[in-house]
């Protein structure tokens, strides 16, 4: 499993708690609408992320968290890190940006942190209500990535992977590709189509490959000492398992690619593998 360097500080300012929180999340102005946009993403197999509604009457704390919360009283140093999972996601966040940030400054741009959340069960987020079933999901809305721990469990039990750090590592560096496409300006271009040469899943793959490509470079930041070939083996069964072509067959016995919104397998893991080989932005174009 991934190392943390045990003397690095944590910064639990990027990530919020609010677990435990369920009440009062879901209670805010604006809920009903909320689980209006969850009926519609559950029906449709679309990220509420991608659906707009207005936020106008939700107060700050609805949308924004509460910076390290309790994190900050158990998270403190990478040897947290290696002893606990929350303390271990505030070292995924803190080291996936630390790579992002330096990669814009070396193209000579400048990178906006996203702050992650994790919650229980249901949350109000800027793009409606979130919940755990619907998966770890980036809102451009409030540049927030949503995460409820239990989705790990989840991608064992439901999903069939063999889970572990390295697949939780896998999905938040996804849903922090979703916020860099954000600051790019690609990530509109994905629309509501479907199948597997739409747009739709080519923001997927390519939220894949810049996962990838942290991979590449965790090492290289201060938290992490090493990632082994273990690891990126975790890595891509973690994207294999939330290929559309898996999912369908699991929960419908058939696979349908015209439906498919995120990818097969395969192109999940290929993705992935672009960018951790090369280590290269410029090999992520899954546009073209």
């Amino acid at each position: 499993m991934p190392r943390f360097n045990e003397r690095a500080r944590l910064d639990t300012s990027q990530v919020g708690d609010r677990r435990g929180k369920r009440g009062a999340a879901i209670g805010v102005a604006g809920g009903g609408a909320g689980i209006l946009i969850l009926i519609i993403a559950l029906l449709f197999g679309v990220n509420p992320a991608d659906l707009p509604t207005d936020t106008s009457s939700q107060p700050d704390e609805a949308v924004g968290g509460v910076p390290g919360g309790s994190l900050s009283e158990h998270c403190e140093t990478g040897a947290d890190a290696n002893q606990r999972q929350d303390c271990r996601i505030v070292a995924y966040v803190n080291s996936i940006q630390e790579y992002w940030t330096e990669e814009f400054a070396r193209r000579g741009g400048q990178y906006v942190e996203a702050q992650t959340i994790l919650y229980t069960d249901a949350t109000q987020t800027a793009c409606g209500l979130g919940t755990s079933e619907v998966g770890p999901f980036y809102c451009p809305g409030d540049q927030t990535v949503y995460l409820d721990l239990g989705f790990f469990d989840e991608l064992r039990t439901r999903f069939g992977a063999q889970g572990g750090p390295f697949a939780e590592a896998y999905v938040l560096a996804h849903e922090y590709g979703h916020h860099i496409q954000n600051q790019l300006g690609l990530l509109e271009q994905g629309g509501q189509d479907s199948g597997p040469d739409s747009a739709a899943v080519a923001i997927e793959l390519q939220a894949d490959c810049f996962a990838g490509l942290w991979s590449s470079h965790a090492s290289d930041t201060e938290l992490l000492t090493s990632l082994s070939d273990e690891d990126i083996r975790v890595g891509l069964d973690a994207a294999a398992a939330v290929g559309d072509d898996r999912i369908q067959q699991r929960t419908q016995g058939r696979v349908s690619p015209e439906s498919w919104t995120h990818g097969s397998s395969e192109q999940r893991q290929q993705w992935f593998l672009t960018g951790y080989q090369t280590g290269d932005l410029a090999m992520c174009d899954t546009f073209n």
